[in-house]
């Protein structure tokens, strides 16, 4: 048997390598995506190796998840419940698709990964690989094996000779990438309680980010962020340099207690920088060049596209559909709009289109008002008659 394991290098990963080689008389391909995470990926090939792996992918794919993932995210201005920007569960297809495809390749019976039962995860992993290949086994060690603490798991590890780390444990779950942070577990699982200064990953505490405010205009082609500052930039470059900037000012930051895939509710926090700055200048562009019934359409899609991602289901047609709706919106999403960062918050300060709707003229109570003030009455009058009883 050959199974392509998603693997971190952490502790679960590295025991499962180990476990799914013995369980199943295995040949284990590992694979690890590096989508900008916070950890170092340095030395990752080298302990799959001596762990027992075969093969070992470690692969950039910052560029592939901003470009496929984030950026139609982006587009349809996707926040579970109104909140998540969806950093985490948008990596999750990306890495099915590569373990998918990497099994294709290798000719692999099935594909692994080290998500827990309780997790969104093990369904967002389930359901993507089902969605590309229904023949191709998914298998779930840490929910499969009786390793049932993380004790039994470092034990587990000494018995075997598995290179881990022993560093005091970090109460906290923690899953990053370029498009965001998630915080989940320990202190957290208090909603009485605020989250402990320590628990933040990457932006400055908003009341000792610095005190003068920033602002960097952001220029957008047909819907994709392509300038800071009039500087032209690459995808992956722009979400970095932004991202850098907005956690500097506390900028990103989110509390939520979500609704989660298994049905219960959980308490996580985000940090999401350079995606909250993006997301509000991008709203704020099509607010401008969208008329009224379509802007308003896609408001309400929003939250659904949100779920989709969320549930697991990026590879739906009704995904894909929505995909279609936003893009044909894009080619008007072009223009320039300003934001002022201070102390955690994102305002904006200019917009710029040649694609406006807005008209001055129109819109002023002032001298040059060109609106037609006696069409607005038999207009009113029109408008009315649905709530007219006999």
């Amino acid at each position: 048997m050959k199974i392509v394991l998603a693997y971190s290098g952490g502790l679960d990963t590295s025991v499962a390598l180990h476990w799914l080689k013995e369980r199943y008389d295995a040949e284990i391909i590992a694979f690890c995506a590096d989508i900008g995470q916070l950890e170092s990926l340095d030395t990752v090939k080298e302990r799959a190796l001596r762990t027992g792996a075969s093969k070992v992918y470690v692969e950039p794919l910052a560029d592939r998840f901003l470009a496929d993932f984030a950026l139609p995210a982006l587009q349809a201005h996707a926040r579970y419940e109104n909140k998540y920007l969806v950093a985490a569960p948008l990596s999750r297809p990306l890495i099915a698709q590569r373990m998918v495809e990497i099994a294709h390749a290798e000719g692999a019976d099935a594909v692994a990964h080290g998500a827990t039962g309780k997790g969104n995860d093990q369904v967002r992993f389930h359901t993507s690989v089902t969605a590309l290949d229904p023949h191709l086994k998914v298998l779930a060690p840490v929910i499969d094996w009786e390793l049932t603490t993380r004790e039994s798991e470092l034990a587990y590890a000494r018995e075997h000779g598995i290179e881990v780390s022993v560093s005091k444990e970090n109460p906290y779950s923690i899953d990053t990438n370029i498009w965001g942070t998630s915080i989940e577990c320990g202190e957290l699982d208090d909603i009485t309680q605020p989250p402990p200064a320590h628990a933040w990953q990457l932006t400055a505490d908003p009341k000792s980010a610095p005190e003068n405010a920033e602002q960097v205009t952001i220029g957008f082609e047909g819907g994709v962020p392509v300038a800071l500052d009039g500087e032209k930039l690459g995808l992956t470059e722009l979400v970095s340099w932004l991202g850098s900037l907005a956690a500097r000012h506390g900028v990103g930051r989110i509390d939520i207690v979500e609704s989660r895939v298994v049905g219960f509710k959980t308490r996580g926090i985000y940090e999401a920088p350079a995606a909250t700055v993006l997301m509000a200048a991008h709203e704020e562009l099509e607010a401008i060049v969208l008329d009224r019934e379509t802007l308003h359409h896609k408001q309400q899609l929003a939250l659904r596209y949100a779920e989709l991602a969320y549930y697991g289901y990026w590879f739906s047609d009704l995904r894909r559909a929505l995909d279609g709706f936003v893009a044909t919106l894009q080619p008007q999403v072009t223009g320039e709009i300003t934001m002022e960062l201070h102390k955690g918050s994102c305002t904006v300060v200019s917009r710029r289109s040649p694609n406006s709707r807005y008209s001055g003229a129109l819109a002023t109570y002032e001298a040059g008002d060109t609106f037609d003030h006696k069409a607005g009455a038999g207009f009113a009058y029109v408008w009315s008659l649905p709530l007219t009883r006999p």
